[in-house]
């Protein structure tokens, strides 16, 4: 497998990737953003939200993490946020989700950041037991 940051030219990747969680979700309706929107947010000069990829050993694309910086006053550090983590349901079970929240949980170690959260819904035990 094979953890990479998303590239200019992979917005709908990410958008089809939402819009698979926002349907996992039971929520299809609710995920409106665009692919311009995507675009700009993403692949802008200072984008304020991260998208990695992670990829299967044939280099399919089987999920992704959204994220993006938090701060906190107390420690004086950002921290990141996770968004979104979503995993193909077919590539389920094989390691990946773990994979790509080590991966982040390694670029806070690196950028001496405190805090790593993220919120799942109080509905999606799967989530909630991993």
């Amino acid at each position: 497998m094979k953890i990479r940051p998303a590239l200019p030219h992979e917005g709908q990747v990410i958008l089809d990737l939402i819009l698979a969680l926002a349907i996992y979700e039971k929520e299809p309706d609710a995920a409106k953003a665009t692919l311009e929107q995507i675009n700009a947010a993403f692949f802008c000069e200072h984008p304020a939200v991260f998208c990695d990829f992670i990829e299967d050993d044939s280099g399919a694309i089987v999920g992704f993490a959204t994220w993006f910086l938090n701060y906190s006053t107390w420690t004086g550090t950002h921290g990141i946020y996770l968004e979104d983590l979503f995993v193909l349901p077919a590539a389920r079970g094989n390691g990946y989700g773990k994979a790509l929240l080590v991966h982040l949980a390694k670029i806070c170690v690196e950028r001496g950041y405190h805090r790593f959260q993220w919120w799942v819904l109080n509905w999606n035990e799967p989530s909630i037991e991993f």
